[in-house]
């Protein structure tokens, strides 16, 4: 078994963090109580450091992640001699809230955009997880599928709100309602990814477009995708108020002298972060 502070591998490499689920032997299974605490605090340290620019979101071994360990849900069951095992509606709420959804939390609020990885399955969590990421590459052996209703469940990491972000309601409905899984292709279709490569080139694929992101100014990164990720759920007169005072901040930024002068000489930009 993979040490519980390995499970969560942060490793910097230039401008680019990579995040990588560490436990191959589970399939990547998210919600052991042991490993949540390492979402947000790599979070927080992305947040904190002023030269990361991008993110990729993988997991190792074959699977990207397959979400919820299914043993540890049969522990939870009821059982026509035990019923609910003492455990009430009211702790199972408590339990997500305390559990999943902080993964949920973690990577929502990381603030420079994240980029996932995906190689063989992301089922429930899994697949929610990467809807989280603001881009998604996968491999042409990826399996994309949400089977919570499948097992006698909702969809309680919230990917009944995460879903029907990227791929709308009906295509979201689809999935969850029938808990198929889709493939590559598919999920190219439906806009889930926005590219398939050859799962020996997932990492090299996924690193280069980080690196074409790490290329932009740091902080109008983080302005930017604030700005989208508002626009996701505000209405436009707030968008377009937010989007003069952010750009009201970026003309008066170092940065933004740098890549006119840079467009002018005709070369790339060396941007700072000032």
């Amino acid at each position: 078994m993979t040490d519980k502070q390995d499970a969560l591998l942060y490793e910097k490499d230039g401008h680019i963090v990579t995040l990588t689920m560490n436990q191959p032997e589970l399939r990547n299974s998210m919600g052991d109580p042991a490993v949540l605490p390492l979402w947000q605090q790599a979070a927080d340290r992305i947040n904190a450091d002023r030269d990361v620019r991008c993110v990729i979101l993988a997991g190792a071994g074959k699977h990207f992640s397959t979400g919820g360990n299914i043993r540890n849900m049969g522990d939870r069951a009821p059982t026509p001699d035990q019923g609910t095992r003492g455990r009430s509606p009211a702790h199972a709420r408590a339990r997500y809230r305390t559990g999943v959804h902080r993964i949920v939390r973690a990577v929502r609020s990381i603030e420079l955009p994240v980029i996932a990885a995906v190689q063989g399955a992301a089922v429930g969590l899994g697949c929610d997880v990467t809807c989280l990421c603001d881009m998604r590459i996968c491999a042409d052996n990826a399996k994309f599928a949400v089977t919570f209703l499948k097992l006698g469940l909702n969809p309680g990491d919230g990917g009944a709100w995460h879903l029907q972000k990227v791929i709308g309601l009906a295509r979201a409905s689809e999935m969850f309602y029938t808990a198929d899984p889709i493939d590559a292709q598919t999920a190219l279709e439906w806009g889930l990814v926005s590219k398939v490569v050859p799962l020996e080139s997932l990492m090299d694929e996924a690193r280069a477009l980080a690196e074409r992101v790490a290329r932009q100014p740091p902080d109008v990164l983080r302005m930017t995708k604030v700005l989208l990720r508002t626009a996701q759920t505000g209405d436009i007169e707030t968008v377009l108020e937010m989007s003069a005072a952010m750009q009201g901040v970026a003309h008066h930024t170092e940065d933004h002298l740098e890549a006119i002068n840079a467009f002018f000489e005709k070369r790339p930009g060396n941007f700072k972060g000032q």
